[in-house]
């Protein structure tokens, strides 16, 4: 009889234990559903620059779209990021990485879009481009690396990238962002937000601290400037690929902040 009840208890912690497991692994709530996220790319990108951060953030019920930007000007990528957001139903988390700050912060103005969310991005005022941002600080390692084709579109050299772009992540993931790159339009840079959204709607802001594309001292300028909810990760210009869980979580608390 005892040795019974002995075989019974361990079945019984067994699977108690296995129900801890299996509870522990559970996966995490859907309470997230009938909110969108539209995901716009930077420079020397395209739509999968957001791969490893999409899943978590559908891990939780959002819609998540990204955007396919032309980068030849912010008016194109104003009206290819307006065609996502008119395909929604329901509120928008816009969410902008490098020169993707500047796209939403024209693009957010849509009534839709309750709040913006800056990744490692440029953050102007109204009236206000990268060239006039940037205006007096001594140029940056990698300008020196830039490639300028007859079309005036600006590409990265595989050491920029290597080195400056993508310096946290492995060589193939390095080698194939390089490989892949989305030439950029030079005119952008002198391009000028009409009207900045974030004066009105609500913003978040993920300062990458290693980032050698935008000084992280600028993005917290621009934080501050946009009164902006921050979260900072000890990242590359690519913190969604670097640490695709810190930016999630970024996105995911704007996303509940919105009714």
């Amino acid at each position: 009889m005892i040795t019974f009840l002995k075989k019974c208890l361990g079945s019984a912690l067994l699977l108690g234990g296995l129900f801890t497991l299996q509870a522990s692994h559970a996966a995490p709530p859907q309470d997230l559903k009938g909110k969108n996220v539209v995901l716009v790319h930077g420079a020397f990108a395209d739509g999968s620059s957001w791969d490893k951060v999409i899943p978590l953030l559908e891990a939780r019920g959002l819609h998540v779209v990204a955007v396919q930007n032309p980068l030849s000007s912010l008016a194109d990528d104003v009206s290819a990021t307006k065609r996502v957001i008119d395909q929604q139903d329901g509120p928008v988390i816009l969410v902008g990485h490098s020169w993707g700050g500047v796209v939403v912060s024209e693009a957010g103005n849509d009534d839709k879009v309750k709040s913006l969310v800056y990744v490692a991005a440029f953050a102007p005022d109204s009236g206000q481009s990268i060239a006039d941002m940037t205006k007096g600080a001594p140029p940056p390692v990698w300008a020196s690396e830039l490639r300028k084709d007859a079309a005036g579109y600006l590409t990265l050299s595989t050491k920029a990238v290597l080195e400056d772009f993508a310096q946290d992540l492995p060589l193939p993931e390095k080698r194939q962002i390089a490989a892949t790159q989305g030439p950029w339009a030079s005119g952008c840079l002198d391009e000028k937000v009409t009207k900045a959204a974030w004066h009105d709607k609500p913003s978040y802001f993920v300062i990458a601290g290693k980032d050698r594309m935008i000084d992280p001292n600028l993005q917290q300028t621009m934080a501050k400037a946009i009164d902006a909810k921050v979260t900072r990760v000890n990242a590359s210009h690519v913190a969604m690929v670097s640490q695709p869980k810190a930016v999630a979580e970024a996105i995911i608390a704007a996303s509940r902040a919105v009714q």
